[in-house]
């Protein structure tokens, strides 16, 4: 059920600005937010006038005179939650949006929940609820790849090819629950190979989405890389050099990182969040040895390790450096490696190629004077598979549609195994309709409140 009430919320940032834009949704928001304002140059009433358009005036609250505004006036059904909105571009002082609010509020508002003018987009169908979930990405999204998959999502490329395979999925199912009515009679309405191909397509298709989610979670949520290595060999220098700015304490003593530090960086619009770790040696420090112990649980959180040596201590100590990189190897060995030698500009051409020589895969660099960095940062893109987002496919990033598209896939599964063994049409029918529940739920034709709690509590209020 739609709630009736009109509701009132900020849906600008808290906290003082140059504006503040104060929304209002519900039959009576247009007749709330007339009863408070006065136009500057007339008389008119925001109920007289045409959706769409932009009114200067005063809010008012009796003799005493709050703010000058502009107000937007939405008329139902052409506004983003299918009914009438109003929203209040005020000044962005705090005390002005808590007047303004508050005699809304006592005018008959109430306050938004987190995501309810969302939420009543998708209830008056405005939006599917994947495009709903892709407000929420679009929201939050940090690089210019997951902004992208959150405004195709919103447009709803991912929503109408789930709906377009639902629907001829539906139109077989229709056939052959129309066949069961006539099961005395023998006769076959749906074409079964007509069926198969239709089924073999839903699966590549299935098959494709599930896929794309491996991409779709790292463009969402950013790529942890671990920089790692003995003491003082340039890890903190090559995060900032990374980073383009001062984030962690170089020093010349070894074991100044105690702790691990995190930033994050966009590289070809994908975010790699990188943690310069504590380094990795045998000591009796406790605090360090505290900070040695997170290094190791840091890179089982990674998804990508650069293990850090200092070149030009190869000749004394790079039998320790291969130790240690052994250690990793064999501790993480599904996990990507990028060995990197620093400090290379102290070093002869003889050096250097004696140094790839003796270990393969080698990657040259300096983060003090920068040499290498970028050459580094396309290594890292490369372990991301781009080539879908570049094309523009659509790709999986939700993990409840995840979810979901695995269950469509195993009832879809069972179908061409049913097809292939000649099962009949009632036992069809069953998977056929999991199937298409399963699809439903993507795109909200099937829900539910717990799971609409669940989706819009992660929402921000004001939207």
């Amino acid at each position: 059920m739609i709630d009736q009430d009109t509701i009132v919320a900020l849906a600008t940032p808290s906290g003082a600005g140059a504006i503040a834009v104060i929304r209002l949704s519900g039959n009576d928001a247009i007749s709330i937010a007339d009863s408070c304002f006065r136009s500057i140059k007339s008389k008119k009433t925001l109920s007289a006038q045409k959706t769409h358009t932009i009114h200067l005036g005063h809010i008012i609250d009796g003799n005493k005179t709050i703010d000058e505004v502009l107000v937007s006036v939405f008329k139902n059904p052409n506004s983003y939650t299918g009914e009438d909105v109003v929203e209040v571009s005020c000044h962005g002082s705090n005390y002005i949006q808590q007047e303004i609010i508050q005699l809304f509020l006592r005018k008959g508002c109430r306050m938004a929940t987190a995501g309810e003018f969302t939420l009543r987009a998708f209830l008056n169908g405005k939006l599917d609820l994947s495009q709903a979930e892709a407000v929420a990405d679009l929201i939050s999204s940090e690089n210019e790849a997951s902004h992208q998959i959150a405004m195709q999502q919103m447009r709803g490329g991912f929503s109408s090819e789930i709906a377009k395979l639902r629907e001829e999925l539906l139109n077989f199912a229709s056939l052959i629950e129309l066949e069961l009515d006539f099961a005395e009679e023998d006769v076959e309405f749906a074409d079964r190979t007509q069926f198969k191909e239709l089924v073999e397509r839903i699966s590549f298709v299935l098959k494709r989405l599930i896929d794309s989610f491996a991409v779709g979670n790292v463009i969402k949520n950013g790529i942890p890389v671990a920089i790692v290595g003995e003491p003082n060999v340039g890890k903190s220098t090559l995060l900032n050099a990374l980073l383009n700015e001062e984030r962690a304490i170089v020093s010349e003593i070894a074991g100044t990182t105690r702790d691990t530090i995190e930033d994050e960086i966009s590289i070809g619009g994908i975010g790699f969040r990188f943690i310069d770790t504590a380094g990795i040696r045998e000591t009796k420090d406790v605090v360090e040895s505290i900070g040695i112990k997170k290094t190791f649980e840091k890179i089982d959180q990674a998804q990508v390790v650069i293990y850090l040596f200092d070149s030009t201590q190869f000749k004394t100590l790079g039998s320790q450096f291969k130790v240690e990189l052994e250690k990793i190897k064999n501790k993480y060995p599904q996990k990507p490696l990028i060995i990197i030698a620093n400090k290379v500009d102290k070093l002869s051409n003889e050096d250097i190629s004696s140094l790839k020589s003796q270990i393969s895969n080698l990657e040259l660099l300096s983060a003090k004077k920068g040499i290498g960095v970028d050459e580094l940062k396309d290594k890292l893109l490369s372990f991301v598979n781009t080539g879908a987002l570049r094309n523009n496919d659509t790709i999986v990033t939700n993990s409840r549609h995840y979810d979901s598209l695995l269950k469509a896939l195993d009832e879809i599964e069972k179908v061409k195994h049913g097809l292939q063994s000649g099962l009949s049409g009632d036992l069809l029918a069953i998977d056929i309709r999991q199937a298409l529940y399963h699809f439903g739920e993507i795109t909200g034709e099937i829900t539910n409140d717990d799971l609409l709690g669940n989706i819009f509590a992660n929402f921000c209020i004001g939207k």
